[in-house]
């Protein structure tokens, strides 16, 4: 179950939602049956619990409404207060956070007795106000906040709580945010270009902005070495179904070399395998220059490829000799950047599955010399550079920025009629009446809803990524 999905005039409440939805059944504050979220009543009676030895009695008046119910209060409001002011204050029936089960309205208990009507409830302000700092630790937050009814749009309600789970309602809490500003923040699809720092690894940068966004729907492409630094791409949420077109695109790196030593890791942590103090004089550019070129590479042994579904780097551990394979990589521009007695830097772009640590080593069998690697930054990756990624530091003092999908693969968009929306969002085939060569964004309503590719019969359409 989603526990943060948004609910409100522009978020429908759809078949998907519903479906995830797991209701008990329990009694309310005046003993009529009633529905609710299962972890939402768990957590509920958790803070009732608490607050009892607060020496504050609260029950639940309101939870799980059903369509039907709130047609009826709607009908009800209208009569009562208005059609404008039913819309204003009564959530439409597609609307409401109550056929979801996680929103609960909360009443008091004052002199033996549950209260029933808002102005009673309004009377005692001050206690749902000393309520509201203990929701947060129950992972709970106040729905509709003071001073939020633009953003909202609905007025005040000091008893309307709503389940999302501990650490993002403590973010909401700590940040003052509504729900809907907290999906706007943090609720984001797209690409991050992180400058990975050296000593951690390509996850755990994947784990310091699971943290940052609040999800865990995060992945990146091109893993780097725990002593590499630079591009690391990563992808958050809808954006993760895309990893395979941003993996399939080109390399920049700059690496120092590490002359006399080749280590069983490739790179100066590992373990010295052969070392000599004296060699003959290279001319580095030509021996860079010739393997400007297509070849078969073997990859490191220290490596998370898999032969016969264990991966390389289980069998170096437990020291068992197996045959490694190789992979067709091609370095399409290598240069020497500097050079000095015992080390030198170089400047290489390559294909997707291309290992620098690998290529150092056949420079240096080529001439019969070790050599490992020193250190590796990544200047660029599928056309994203170093100069526009961003610190874990500046990310975590929300200074960066988030490439959409669409920039991020730079396909055709094209915006479809109601009727052609609900076809892709099923991912039905679609003529091809748009001319479309290779692949092409749909959006309805500026929101993406998939990627359609062209089929077989050129004159046909079929989905390859949907978002919806």
């Amino acid at each position: 179950m989603n526990y943060k999905v948004l609910i409100n005039k522009d978020n429908q409440v759809t078949k998907q939602i519903l479906n995830q939805i797991k209701l008990v059944t329990t009694k309310n504050a005046f003993d009529e049956s009633i529905l609710i979220e299962k972890k939402t009543y768990q957590m509920y009676l958790k803070l009732r619990e608490f607050l009892s030895h607060q020496g504050i009695e609260i029950g639940i008046d309101s939870a799980y409404r059903s369509i039907k119910q709130q047609e009826n209060i709607m009908e009800e409001a209208k009569y009562l207060y208005g059609e404008d002011a039913a819309n204003q204050y009564v959530a439409p029936v597609n609307y409401s956070e109550h056929h979801i089960g996680l929103s609960l309205d909360l009443t008091l208990k004052i002199n033996n007795r549950y209260l029933e009507s808002n102005q009673e409830l309004f009377a005692n302000i001050q206690i749902f106000e000393q309520i509201h700092q203990y929701l947060k630790d129950y992972g709970f937050i106040l729905r509709y906040p003071k001073d939020k009814e633009k953003i909202t749009g609905y007025s005040y309600e000091p008893w309307h709580i709503r389940y999302v789970g501990v650490h993002t309602a403590n973010i909401i809490f700590n940040k003052n945010l509504s729900l809907e500003e907290y999906h706007q923040k943090y609720n984001v699809s797209g690409v991050l270009i992180v400058n990975k720092p050296k000593g951690m690894t390509s996850k755990d940068v994947d784990l310091a902005i699971s943290r940052k966004f609040d999800t865990k729907k995060v992945g990146h492409t091109g893993t780097l070495d725990p002593l590499a630094s630079g591009v690391l791409i990563v992808l958050l949420n809808k954006a993760t179904k895309i990893s395979q077109n941003i993996m399939s695109n080109d390399k920049e790196y700059i690496a120092t070399v590490k002359i006399g030593l080749e280590t069983d890791t490739l790179d100066i942590t590992g373990k010295v395998i052969h070392s000599c103090k004296q060699w003959k004089k290279i001319d580095l550019e030509k021996v860079l220059t010739s393997f400007k070129k297509t070849y078969l590479q073997e990859v490191p042994n220290y490596s998370a490829v898999k032969v016969k579904g264990k991966k390389l780097y289980q069998y170096a551990r437990e020291n068992i000799t197996i045959e490694l394979p190789k992979k067709e990589v091609t370095i399409k521009e290598i240069e020497l950047l500097e050079q000095k007695e015992d080390t030198f830097k170089f400047r290489c772009l390559v294909s997707k599955g291309t290992y620098i640590r690998s290529l150092i080593r056949d420079i240096g069998k080529s001439i019969d010399i070790p050599m490992t690697m020193q250190d590796l930054v990544r200047t660029q990756e599928a056309g994203f550079s170093i100069e526009n990624s961003y610190t874990l530091e500046e990310i975590e003092k929300d200074h960066y920025e988030i490439i959409s999908i669409e920039k991020a693969l730079d396909y055709r968009i094209i915006s479809v009629n109601n009727e052609l929306a609900a076809k892709i969002k099923n991912g039905m085939m679609i003529k091809n009446i748009y001319h479309v060569q290779d692949r092409v964004f749909f959006k309805y309503h500026n929101k993406i809803l998939a990627i359609y590719e062209v089929a077989e019969n050129k004159d046909q359409l079929k989905s390859y990524k949907n978002f919806v």
